[in-house]
């Protein structure tokens, strides 16, 4: 069974990035992730993926309120 081992996880961001407690719950993995520096090698986000998002996420008509 593998997930997330909790208490490494709590350590690292308690202790090692001295956040609060609410500071931590409140982080997305990802985010975590890049605050423990474990996204290093990540590459950046290529302009057929930008296009992609584009596309399923479209930004409101001017003047619409959005």
């Amino acid at each position: 069974m593998s997930g997330f081992d909790w208490p490494a996880l709590l350590h690292a961001g308690l202790r090692g990035l001295g956040l609060r407690p609410a500071e931590f719950w409140a982080l997305t993995p990802a985010e975590l992730r890049v605050m423990l520096g474990e996204a290093r090698g990540a590459r950046p986000m290529g302009r057929a993926r930008l296009e992609e998002l584009i596309a399923a996420f479209p930004d409101g008509e001017q003047g619409d309120g959005t």
